[in-house]
């Protein structure tokens, strides 16, 4: 999943997913310039999730950050 440090939609995603027990792998965009430049091929906003299967969800619950 990748986020931002100060995203409240990130949060809630982060939140819930872990509520859910799921796990996941979390790129801050605003710590890694490589991080930013992968999350630029989905979207330009976040949370950008990358799922099992290949299904790539932007925004969380119709938020986006």
């Amino acid at each position: 999943m990748y986020t931002l440090r100060n995203c409240p939609t990130c949060d809630k995603a982060r939140e819930a997913l872990n509520e859910r027990g799921i796990e996941f792998e979390e790129r801050k965009v605003d710590e890694s310039e490589a991080f930013w430049e992968e999350a630029l091929n989905y979207a330009f906003t976040v949370p950008v999730i990358l799922w099992d299967g290949g299904d790539v969800e932007v925004g969380w619950e119709g938020e986006h950050g």
